[in-house]
Parts: C-alpha cells; structure tokens; sequence
C-alpha cells in the first residue's frame, strides 16, 4: 500500500501529501464540508465547496481562497508510469470496417459538424444491422463510401478533420 499520494493544486503545484502528515493534522470538523485546522500554531478556515469523488478533483476554500485540487491514488500513478493518461482524449482520424458487410445507409455529409455517438454509417453484417457511431466530436473531411457499397474488415469508411 502506498504511503504518499501525488496532489496537484490550481494545475500548476505538485505536492506529496503522506498519511502520517494527513494524520497529525490537528482538524475539527464543523460541518460535512466545514473544518478548523491548526497547522504550525496557525489557525485557518477550509471548506470543500465542491468534489467530485469519480474525477478525485475537488474545490477548497482556505481563508477566502479557492484552490482546485486534484489527488492521485496508486492506478493514477500507474497508468502515467504505463504511458496512458487518465482523461486523455484519443484523437481518432478515421473511422473504418470493423467487419465485412453491406453499407446501407450513410447519415453524414462531408463537412458536417458532429457529435460523439452521432450515428454515422449502418453496416448489415451477417443479417444484422450494425449502427457506428461517432467516436468523437468533429468535422467529416471525407467519405470513402457508398450506399449499397459491400466493404472488407478494415476498409475506411470516414475521415474526420
């Protein structure tokens, strides 16, 4: 088990806080979201004014200052180590055939602003109808396909810009 946990603060400060610091910390909880801490014979405020426990980011209030903190636990650490980033958006260009099969309906246009999980293509593969959807947000540059057009695995069939 890890004894320290990374925290990040406003997005700019890099701190380890480790359980022994968390635990010597000298705080009386006021409310659920209120507490009065001593630190080094100095008395401060703190508030949580917002968490989101799933994203570990959270909003403290110190003395009339507002601090964005953001806490890693051992998988964040991990995953960085790995090469991954958690919330790291994948840039997908391009969408193709993830099976053989028959295009029978294409619902986008070149240049058309879309969504993520827009649906772009209807491919019938194995006497089923396989809706693809948009992996992201963004423009379609092209189209490499028509309907009635039989494709292979792998084939592409959109590009975006």
């Amino acid at each position: 088990m890890k004894n320290s946990y990374p925290v990040k603060v406003n997005n700019t400060f890099d701190f380890e806080i480790d359980k022994k610091s968390a635990l010597d910390l000298d705080a009386l909880e006021i409310s659920a979201s209120e507490f009065h801490i001593l630190q080094n014979n100095r008395s401060y405020q703190a508030e949580i004014t917002e968490a989101s426990f799933d994203q570990k980011t959270y909003a403290v209030k110190v003395d009339n200052n507002t601090y964005n903190v953001l806490i890693f636990n051992e998988l964040d650490a991990l995953i960085k180590e790995m090469g991954f980033e958690i919330g790291a958006t994948k840039k997908v260009s391009e969408i193709k055939a993830p099976m053989p099969g028959l295009i029978i309906d294409i619902n986008i246009k070149v240049g058309q602003e879309i969504k993520e999980f827009d649906a772009l293509i209807i491919l019938e593969a194995m006497k089923m109808e396989n809706t693809l959807t948009s992996p992201r947000d963004g423009i379609i540059k092209s189209i490499s396909v028509i309907n009635g057009e039989t494709v292979n695995k792998n084939q592409l069939l959109i590009e975006f810009e």
